[in-house]
């Protein structure tokens, strides 16, 4: 063993820490909970950047109306894949931007449970049949716009709730306190207690007005409340513990603007 290997090792980790605090690193710098079914890697975060671009670009081709040789190639469907495929890659690119320390490849949120894929093949399925064997069904176009209103409006919530609390946001409950954790009661935050809560329920059932989806816009809404009804009330058990009266005071003031969840 030569007398520079030690120095070789050292200087190797010491590289590799500085790559792991790069500005491209997916790795976080703080304890975030990994499913680990995604490669954390650039490469992998570029990929999936790369793929959801694409399906983007399709569905916002197909609802501009520049691909009507099919049946099925409609405005409604080609904004709802416009609408996930950008919903997806917002939740990646605001993390990026304004959250970096909890930045990673599962900041995309596809490996999201099985359930939530279930649900978008369920809407995109309802869709088509209903289309292709009632098509009347899918020709109130006042519902579709009225849901693409919402979609946007409950995208534009989501986003600003993430990037207001800044590195205060985690997507997933955080049940120890940090020293950076901070109360954020302004901004969207005065308006609403879970913007980002309520941004996505809004952004979810306004796709299923944009296809005119009866079925999964009911399942929808039964199973969207009652995961924000538990999420909410776990969620705020925490605050209180980390917060105090300041939350309960804040809580008291300001509603989650969920139907039914106080």
């Amino acid at each position: 063993m030569s007398d520079d290997e030690p120095a070789n090792l050292e200087e190797r980790l010491r590289q590799r820490e500085q790559l792991q605090r790069h500005v491209l690193s997916t790795i976080p710098s703080v304890n975030v909970r990994m499913s680990g079914n995604l490669p954390n890697t650039p490469l992998a975060a570029a990929t999936i950047a790369f793929l959801l671009g694409i399906v983007f670009c399709f569905g916002f081709f197909v609802f501009l109306g520049g691909y009507t040789l099919y049946w099925w190639t409609t405005y409604q469907l080609g904004f709802f894949i416009a609408a996930w495929s950008a919903f997806h890659f917002g939740e990646f690119a605001v993390t990026a931007g304004w959250n970096l320390e909890k930045c990673s490849v599962e900041s995309f949120l596809l490996d999201n449970g099985s359930m939530y894929h279930i649900a978008n093949g369920s809407a995109v399925l309802e869709y088509i049949m209903t289309l292709y064997f009632i098509p009347s069904f899918k020709t109130r176009s006042w519902i579709s716009i009225l849901g693409m209103t919402i979609v946007l409006l409950g995208q534009f919530m989501r986003s600003a709730a993430m990037i207001h609390a800044s590195t205060n946001f985690s997507h997933s409950l955080a049940f120890k306190k940090l020293e950076s954790h901070r109360l954020v009661t302004d901004g969207i935050y005065a308006w609403c207690r879970h913007p980002s809560y309520a941004g996505f329920f809004y952004w979810a059932l306004g796709t299923q007005l944009v296809l005119q989806n009866a079925i999964c816009f009911v399942l929808y809404f039964g199973l969207l409340w009652k995961f924000f009804y538990t999420r909410t009330r776990t969620e705020e058990r925490t605050l209180i513990k980390f917060f105090g009266d300041d939350y309960v005071k804040y809580r008291d003031h300001v509603g989650t603007k969920i139907p039914f969840i106080p």
